[in-house]
């Protein structure tokens, strides 16, 4: 089972931990682990709080913009390090492509060409990821804590980030309020 390119939606039993109601991306999969980064939850930052944060302020004329552009919680594992989720036509220092016209980078560079109007086509910005060790996600979905959807690129890049998880929901044919029902006993 290789989930690359897949969406983790929480099944509710996923309670009062630090993922419930969290929408993943699975950015790589494979034997040794996986790494994700969540999708749906705006950090406390946006780009131009980040951009202070780290000491590298751009010109003033993009303020608003920047001001503007959400960072999201990726998740617990370095929430130190940032992450931009970006369509593939545009490549930075250490750029991984991922596939699916989709590549990931963690460099300082390309924070910079964001915040100076140069960005990718599409792109999320995210702190910290999500990481599983081997063997640990497929044991995960097999004790019902996770269903997968197949990525989708509108739903991360044009769908508002409230409306995320029950939009991958939605790709599976099911709304929120079916997974509840999942849940409960009595109901297969």
């Amino acid at each position: 089972m290789n989930l690359t390119h897949h969406l983790l939606i929480p099944m509710p039993a996923l309670v009062g931990d630090y993922f419930t109601g969290s929408l993943i991306y699975v950015c790589d999969h494979e034997e040794e682990g996986a790494m994700g980064l969540m999708i749906n939850r705006p950090s406390k930052f946006s780009l131009y709080e980040l951009l202070v944060e780290i000491g590298t302020v751009t010109a003033q004329e993009n303020k608003d913009q920047l001001l503007n552009t959400q960072v999201y919680e990726g998740g617990p594992v370095a929430n130190e390090r940032g992450f931009v989720l970006h369509s593939s036509e545009t490549n930075y220092a250490g750029t991984q492509t991922l596939g699916e016209g989709l590549a990931i980078s963690s460099s300082i560079e390309a924070l910079q060409e964001i915040a100076q109007g140069r960005s990718p086509e599409s792109y999320l910005l995210a702190l910290g990821y999500a990481g599983w060790g081997a063997g640990q996600l497929e044991a995960e979905i097999q004790n019902n804590i996770w269903l997968t959807a197949p990525g989708d690129m509108k739903l991360m890049f044009n769908t508002e980030s409230e409306h995320r998880l029950e939009a991958a929901a939605a790709l599976l044919g099911m709304t929120l309020g079916d997974l509840a029902l999942m849940a409960s006993p009595g109901h297969a």
